[in-house]
């Protein structure tokens, strides 16, 4: 479901004059293109966020520039390590996101297993019941319903990797990213809480459930490892 969220946008340095950049480059490299994410690029090269950010030794995951090359595969060469483009310098502002496809499309993997996780304990993100459940007509999470404004909770502690309205079918979206390559993603908020880059705690109230891109009010949740949907009931306790 989630390609396209972003751990980091792209923004156009003065001088570049808010185009894509271009021109070729080596196996294993990557040209940042205006409205590129880190967590897109890592889903479409099949990597994770947390593998660009060591390849690359970025200081700031949240931050990528247009015409940098970033290094996407662990074999490349050591001239793939990221940097910015001549011309690049100062952030002009955010480039905006561009959107999606539907979830079918964006999907990607799925772990079917249902052993717990051993490394991941979540706290459920909202109350009510489970009106739809990991794997039923191929879903890559799962919806909790409710009513309009029942909060929306942190299921894990973390960092804000995305919210905003910018992924066609979700809505008001939160995602957020975890140790361990995980991540988690609350999606058809009526209010989002929390911004881009925000350290929250689990527990903490980070939005509320709406039915926005939806058309009834509930959650949508998921829980990811490298891009693969995980059935978010190995994480979470029993209810």
């Amino acid at each position: 479901m989630v390609a396209g969220v972003l751990a980091a946008c792209a923004s156009s340095s003065p001088s570049s004059g808010g185009g894509a950049a271009s021109g070729p480059v080596s196996a294993g490299q990557y040209r940042v293109q205006k409205g590129d994410t880190l967590y897109r690029i890592a889903r479409r090269h099949g990597r994770s966020v947390d593998d660009l950010v060591r390849w690359n030794r970025l200081s700031n995951r949240h931050r990528i520039e247009v015409g940098q090359v970033l290094r996407v595969s662990p074999s490349g060469s050591a001239s793939a390590a990221a940097g910015r483009s001549p011309s690049s310098g100062s952030s002009a502002g955010r480039a905006p996101a561009s959107t999606q496809g539907s979830r079918g499309a964006a999907s990607g993997g799925s772990r079917q297993t249902t052993a717990p996780l051993a490394n991941l304990r979540l706290a459920w993100p909202a109350a009510g019941p489970v009106t739809k459940r990991f794997g039923a007509g191929n879903a890559r999470g799962l919806t909790i319903t409710n009513t309009e404004g029942t909060p929306i909770s942190a299921a894990a502690a973390g960092t804000v990797a995305y919210a905003g309205s910018g992924l066609l079918g979700f809505g008001n979206l939160i995602i957020l990213q975890h140790s361990g390559n995980y991540m988690t993603v609350y999606a058809h908020n009526r209010r989002l809480l929390v911004k881009e880059g925000q350290r929250v705690t689990q527990g903490q109230k980070i939005a509320e459930m709406g039915s926005s891109g939806a058309s009834q009010v509930g959650l949508y949740f998921e829980l990811r490892q490298d891009g693969k949907a995980i059935d978010p009931a190995r994480a979470l306790p029993a209810r």
